[in-house]
């Protein structure tokens, strides 16, 4: 009898605690190649199975609505994010722009089948009240809902209405049914700490009964999403480390995951691509002045310590379900919601808001700073592109560096016997969901629930492929994966994907390539293999009927609609 069968046959079902990183990249983490310290993270790693062709949407909702439902994020309700969508796509079916009544998601279908749900940290998949995280299966939920907020709680006193990337529009924070404003936070708040301790007290306060129920404990952190601010404490270990550029660091990291053996030895990465912006994020390192050499790099300073400060956190749970002796009993998963952010805010189509005026009027940048709660940074495409090596681009498009992210699992009856493997079975987020259902002995119900109907899963449980050396893969060689994010589009079946980005970061054209031989997709093998990239193209055209994406032209990459 396999493990999984010993636990449906004995009642014991396991607990599950899913953490999720925001914006961190492929190899940012020690287990992945990277030299920001993070040991506890390690440690799940050398634990259990890194995962290392695991796949997420291209950005932060579409990402959370897939690993919650188990399906697409067109069919979902994240067709695109709510903050970007365009006049064509609104009350298109999909793209309601907050998780819709077409799923059955996760925490309702395991609270129906005997779980304790609880949730601790950015929602970003409703802001309204019916669709607030209580709404949605959670018993206990503390959620920060947009997609991004200040990680010490502050706001600057605005005197004017600000641009609408820096202004506040609604609640940010609830818990359960009940907004919390910013000044109930308290003085000392953190993103990171605070909801590592609130998920703390959720499992501190169950009663007898609730100590005997299995437990589902989302953990979504706000971190290391922008704005850059950490505790000095934690950045202060990276002084002086990235000084030499993000060129120099991604040469590091690239020999690292070759020496880890995470990318092959033959592995050629994909060439920087930064937008046709002058500002000092884009331009190469040497082409820099001393000061803003400081500054960008203080930048990246200040996410490492950004990270570190997570996996201090991600610690203490980790701790507190060993002293309760739940440790080897719940199931652990670690993962980012996209590559790392290669954004710059100039670059952020507002318009006629000049965000720099706003910034350098409301708050202080000066280098000394620089991560304070009154100062508001990014890190730009170079240093992104250091954590996505040796992929192409980042968060946001559908290349490797946008899609491929990071994945641990910790489970002794799943990893004890394989611990610190290395595994390269494709898989994707939309796999989560059936995985722990079937783990939790709870079906999903198909095409109707509780009155309304609703669409099965994409997804397919990991069960199979862990508990049995059977088999060989997650998703066979026939399997097909689409994607689909601001028109930059993907489809992958085996080693085998098409990717078509539009001008000016890609050709606007269609591209093949072979992920085994090229995982930095470096050699367009679309004229070499024009019958395999036609193929690929013809289950395009299916993917965007069955999930509805809403202005993709199949053959011809985008469909060019006025706005």
């Amino acid at each position: 009898m396999d493990e999984t069968s010993s636990h449906r046959t004995t009642g014991t079902r396991p607990n599950f605690l899913v953490i999720v990183a925001d914006d961190l990249g492929f190899s940012d983490v020690g287990a992945f190649g990277g030299e920001i310290k993070t040991p506890n993270i390690d440690g799940l790693a050398y634990d259990g199975v890194r995962l290392t062709d695991f796949h997420s949407a291209a950005a932060c909702s579409p990402t959370r609505s897939m690993l919650l439902s188990g399906t697409d994020n067109h069919i979902a309700g994240l067709g695109t994010m709510v903050e970007t969508i365009k006049e064509f796509q609104k009350g298109q079916p999909g793209y309601e722009g907050y998780l819709n009544d077409r799923v059955a998601v996760l925490p309702e279908l395991l609270r129906d089948g005997g779980y304790l749900t609880l949730m601790s940290g950015k929602w970003h998949l409703g802001l309204t009240p019916d669709r607030y995280p209580s709404r949605r299966g959670f018993d206990r939920s503390f959620a920060l809902l947009p997609g991004a907020a200040n990680h010490y709680g502050w706001e600057p006193q605005f005197d004017e209405k600000p641009p609408g990337i820096l202004g506040r529009n609604g609640a940010f924070y609830v818990e359960g049914d009940t907004v919390v404003a910013l000044s109930d936070l308290g003085s000392n708040f953190y993103s990171s700490e605070f909801f590592a301790t609130k998920l703390l007290q959720y499992l501190g306060e169950r009663n007898g009964k609730q100590k005997r129920q299995p437990f589902f404990a989302y953990l979504p952190f706000s971190a290391p999403h922008w704005p850059l601010q950490a505790p000095e404490e934690d950045c202060r270990n990276y002084r002086g480390v990235y000084d030499d550029g993000p060129d120099a660091l991604r040469q590091k990291r690239l020999a690292r995951l070759k020496d880890l053996g995470i990318i092959p030895p033959y592995t050629i990465p994909h060439e920087v691509i930064t937008p046709a912006v002058d500002r000092p994020l884009t331009r190469e390192w040497n082409t820099l002045t001393e000061a803003e050499k400081k500054f960008s790099s203080r930048t990246m300073e200040t996410f490492a310590g950004m990270v570190q400060n997570m996996d201090a956190n991600i610690g203490r749970v980790v701790s507190y379900l060993r002293s309760t002796n739940e440790l080897d009993n719940t199931m652990i998963l670690f993962m980012s919601d996209n590559g790392a952010e290669g954004l710059l805010l100039e670059a952020y189509p507002v318009v006629t808001e000049n965000i720099f005026d706003y910034i350098d009027r409301y708050y202080d940048n000066s280098l000394d700073n620089i991560g304070r709660g009154n100062s508001y940074v990014w890190y730009g495409p170079r240093w992104a592109s250091a954590s996505t090596a040796p992929s192409r681009l980042y968060k946001s498009f559908s290349s490797e560096g946008g899609i491929r992210v990071p994945f641990i699992m910790r489970y002794p009856p799943f990893t004890s016997s394989q611990a610190g493997k290395i595994d390269p079975a494709f898989c994707t987020v939309m796999d989560i969901a059936p995985t722990l259902l079937d783990m939790a002995g709870v079906q999903h119900p198909g095409t109707s629930y509780k009155g309304r109907s609703v669409v099965p899963m994409r997804g397919k449980s990991w069960v199979p492929y862990f508990s049995s050396s059977d088999h060989k893969s997650i998703h066979d060689e026939d399997s097909v994966t689409g994607w689909e994010l601001f028109d930059r589009q993907a489809l992958r079946k085996g080693k085998w994907k098409a990717i078509m980005i539009p001008e000016p970061y890609g050709p606007g054209k269609w591209q093949l390539y072979d992920l085994d031989a090229d995982p930095g997709e470096t050699q367009d093998l679309g004229s070499r293999e024009p019958h395999k990239l036609q193929e690929l193209l013809r289950h395009w055209d299916e993917y965007v009927k069955d999930v509805g994406v809403v202005g993709a032209a199949p053959q011809y990459g985008v469909l060019r609609i006025d706005d």
